[in-house]
Parts: C-alpha cells; sequence; structure tokens
C-alpha cells in the first residue's frame, strides 16, 4: 500500500472514531466537543464538553441530558459552568451539559433517531447506534479521566419526585461507603439508596464496574420551578465543596434530609381500576 493510501485508510478510521476538539489535559478552562461519528442513517453529533482543570486533586465528570424530558439538569449544569471558573481551586472538573442533544430537541426520553434509551445502552458500541455511539464516545473518552461521576437527573414531565441523590448497592463495602458519603453531601432532601431488578446498559452500573464513585440525582418532575432549580444548584455546590474542590463550607439545607431505602422491587400495583387519591405524604 503506497503512503497516499495509508494515511486516507487512517483518515477513515479516524472520521468513524468518537474524538474530542481540544485537550482535556490542558490547565485552565477549556471548551470543545465530544464528536460521535454519524452512520448510514444518521449525521455526526457534536456534544459540548466543558473542563476546568487546576491541577492536583479529585477528578470529577458531571452529565446532563441523557434524556431529552428531563430539562433541570442541563439549566443546572450551565449554572455550575457559569460559576466555576471563580470557585474551583483544584482538580478537574468536566461538563457535559446535554449527553444526547437530539433527544432535547424533541424533547423525548429517547432518542428519535433509533428509539433507544441513552441509560441502557452503557458501555455502548463504535459501530453501534447513534445512542450507542454516545454512549461509546462517553466510556472511552470521558470516563477513564475521572474517579468520580455525578449524572443529573430529572423525572419528566409526567413524574413527579422529591429532589434526592441516589446510589445503587455496592457488593464491596468499602466503595459503597464511599459512594453513599458522597450521596449525602449533596443534602438534598433524600439520599436514596435503590435497589431494583438489574437493568442492563445503566450509565451508573457501567461506571461502578469501573471503578468510579457514581452519584446520580433526580431533580423533581413536572414543571420546572425556581424553587427546586435552587436547591439543586446549591445540593451540586455542596458536593463540589465536600470533594475540596471548592473552598468553602456548605450550605446547610432548610429543608429535612432523610435518607431512605427501596425494597427489590419499587413497584406497588393496584389490585383494582381507579383512579389513585393520595390521602398523606410518603416521605
Amino acid at each position: 500500500m503506497t503512503l497516499d493510501k495509508l494515511l486516507m485508510s487512517e483518515g477513515r478510521k479516524m472520521e468513524k472514531a468518537p474524538h474530542l476538539t481540544f485537550n482535556l489535559e490542558a490547565p485552565g478552562m477549556n471548551t470543545g466537543q465530544l464528536v460521535v461519528p454519524g452512520g448510514a442513517n444518521f449525521e455526526a453529533i457534536s456534544l459540548p464538553v466543558f473542563s476546568l482543570n487546576k491541577g492536583e486533586g479529585p477528578s470529577l465528570l458531571i452529565t446532563g441530558g441523557c434524556h431529552g424530558d428531563e430539562l433541570e439538569r442541563a439549566i443546572v449544569a450551565h449554572r455550575v459552568i457559569k460559576w466555576l471558573p471563580t470557585a474551583q481551586t483544584c482538580g478537574r472538573i468536566i461538563i457535559v451539559p446535554v449527553l444526547n442533544p437530539s433527544a432535547v430537541r424533541a424533547w423525548s426520553r429517547n432518542t428519535p433517531e433509533d428509539g433507544l434509551n441513552l441509560n441502557r445502552v452503557f458501555p455502548g458500541r463504535a459501530d453501534g447506534s447513534v445512542t450507542e455511539r454516545i454512549a461509546d464516545g462517553v466510556s472511552r473518552l470521558l470516563l477513564p479521566l475521572v474517579d468520580i461521576v455525578f449524572d443529573l437527573h430529572s423525572f419528566g414531565p409526567t413524574w413527579d419526585c422529591i429532589p434526592s441523590s441516589l446510589t445503587h448497592p455496592i457488593a464491596n463495602a468499602d466503595p459503597m461507603a464511599r459512594t453513599f458519603r458522597m450521596a449525602e453531601a449533596f443534602k438534598l432532601p433524600v439520599t436514596l439508596l435503590w435497589e431494583h431488578d438489574d437493568t442492563p446498559g445503566m450509565f451508573d452500573t457501567w461506571a461502578q464496574s469501573q471503578g468510579k464513585v457514581f452519584v446520580g440525582t433526580e431533580f423533581g418532575g413536572g414543571s420546572v420551578g425556581s424553587d427546586n432549580l435552587a436547591i439543586y444548584e446549591t445540593g451540586v455546590r455542596n458536593a463540589l465543596i465536600t470533594l475540596g474542590l471548592v473552598d468553602g463550607k456548605a450550605e446547610s439545607p432548610t429543608h429535612p434530609c432523610r435518607t431512605l431505602e427501596t425494597l427489590s422491587s419499587d413497584l406497588i400495583k393496584s389490585p383494582a381500576r381507579g383512579i389513585f387519591e393520595p390521602r398523606c405524604s410518603v416521605l
């Protein structure tokens, strides 16, 4: 093979691989994209990525926009991006406010192009559908660079949930304790240890299998309210302070904080048809 053909071949390989448009190891504040290559039936996607590298210290990935109908998390992620340049004192924070842009544009839980749920396809596939390629890019290019992941969610337009930080049971006691302490650091109204039936392809279980501390958040649902957004933003700031990435003292919440644990199945089905009438709070 001639040199020209070899270079062309390598170029085609690079086009089919996810890549970053900037150096995440560079010091200071940097912005760019995680480019997910296109396929036969879809175009390439660029995910905006923010990085603030201030040297030694914890390394954290914050993600939002996994599901396109959960609007609070992208708002909170952008607020944190504006705040960090003057607040962060050490370590590295990488933020991807919107993991699934086409789902956000469609206000859809799943990706419109292939109908898949991004939080059910990790670690993804380099030669897969658009959703699988997004998961592959995050798994290969971002996850190996960090020790901790905060994945921001809300309950979407048809559900409601008290603002919560949550994680899932881990068999090893030490990472379980570290993860649960991190979840409590948000000081949200509920810290939830959520045991559920095994669901393959979730971002959290994949990240935990790679030795990462992973905390998810569920930010209410229904309509987006300013009061809830303030609680969410304060929760993320509290966690960053606890990690030592930001100087200061975690803000004491005005709301009560509770620790809860679900059963292996947290769905309670009605034995009959009818309209559900709540008569008291479950919390």
